[in-house]
């Protein structure tokens, strides 16, 4: 009896141990994945980052919106209007064959630019080739506000200009550092392009210290990629933070399909031209009465001239450069004790000195080196 229960309970035993492991098959079967042993995070050799001496850079804003929203406000459409005198075609034979007088008109025509508001008494910085020769100029506020435009002064040598309006509660553009600016920094550009007021476009820094463009006569341009079309001359550009570091000036070559190639004033530049401007009505710089030009050495032994570098081309009747017996082909090396790097540096140098001073100018004539005290007189600007 005891017998046949032990076979009994032996064969249930063996029944259920074969059943769990059919079971277990089929588990498996379906579901392989069960049987991966994770590895505990122990187990894993903690590995150390590689060194490195690359900069950790800073991720760029998603959006310039706050920058737009600071700076934009301030920036101003301007109008202004000039009285254009043009020919009329030939009415007549005499005419055509120069027999008879021939008729003009007057026509009023509208420019388009933009400004900058840079103080709550409401002066604005522009490009004085925005308002030259106008008859009227008129502003535009970015909240609608209109008014008539006074022209403080004017800077040809710099292209700017100041306009006043007498507006209350005039929004204010922060002023920022065009020193610190570097290649590569995000700026935009927001002015009134093709009568397109607030418009905002956007690019990087392409280049400092740009000059020998011909655009004005003292030229240390901040490069751009940021698109500047017609009507964003004299409009701000400003840098992620919403501060001006620059007033748009000019486009390169737009007429021989070049893009990405505009040009603004530096705004460390701006702000020495409007504090002469507001103080003065007008910039006083130092001259001598030379005309400079720069001269390779290819050049140089062509026109017999001792060395490349700063040349003097011309001099002006009866000016201090005259009178201290300055000669065309003197070679300009030093300009009141300092090296000069070329020909604007050279001009920057004696523009820097007060009306009335004495200045030294090293030249190499011939063979030889000689120092010239020349009297200073004040740059007389068109």
């Amino acid at each position: 009896m005891t017998r046949q229960r032990l076979g009994r309970a032996f064969v249930f035993l063996a029944g259920s141990v074969v059943g769990g492991l059919a079971l277990a098959f089929v588990i498996v079967f379906l579901r392989p994945d069960l049987l991966r042993v994770p590895t505990p995070a122990a187990a894993t050799p903690a590995v150390a980052a590689p060194a490195t001496s690359t900069p950790q850079v800073e991720a760029a804003p998603v959006s310039y919106a706050d920058a737009v929203a600071r700076a934009a406000p301030a920036v101003a459409n301007i109008y202004s209007e000039r009285l254009v005198k043009e020919r009329l075609p030939p009415a007549t034979l005499g005419e055509l064959f120069g027999d008879a007088m021939p008729r003009y008109r007057q026509r009023i025509e509208q420019t388009l630019g933009s400004g900058v508001v840079v103080d709550a008494d409401g002066h604005i910085v522009t490009n004085h080739h925005v308002i030259d020769d106008a008859e009227r100029v008129s502003v535009q506020l970015a909240d609608g506000r209109q008014a008539e435009a006074h022209v403080v002064g004017r800077d040809p040598d710099t292209d700017l200009a100041v306009l006043r309006v007498g507006l209350d509660h005039m929004p204010v553009m922060p002023l920022g550092r065009s020193d610190r600016l570097r290649v590569g920094d995000v700026v935009l550009a927001i002015g009134n392009p093709v009568g397109l007021s607030q418009s905002v476009t956007q690019g990087i820094v392409s280049g400092t210290g740009r000059g020998q463009l011909g655009v004005a006569t003292f030229e240390n341009f901040i490069q751009t990629d940021a698109p500047i079309n017609f009507g964003n001359s004299g409009g701000a550009l400003v840098n992620s933070n919403g501060e001006l570091v620059g007033i748009n000036t000019a486009v390169l070559a737009k007429n021989l399909g070049i893009e990405g190639i505009g040009f603004a004033i530096p705004v460390n530049l701006v702000r020495g031209v409007m504090q002469e401007i507001l103080a003065h009505g007008r910039v006083i710089r130092g001259s001598i009465g030379v005309v400079l030009g720069e001269v390779n050495g290819v050049e140089a032994r062509a026109l017999d001239l001792p060395r490349a570098g700063v040349v003097i081309t011309n001099l002006i009747p009866g000016s201090p450069a005259v009178d201290a017996g300055l000669r065309p082909g003197d070679i300009v090396v030093t300009v009141g004790g300092n090296a000069v790097h070329g020909q604007q540096d050279a001009l920057t140098r004696i523009a820097a000195s007060k009306p009335g001073d004495t200045l030294e100018i090293g030249l190499v004539r011939g063979a030889r080196e000689v120092k010239v005290p020349v009297r200073v007189t004040e740059r007389r600007t068109s």
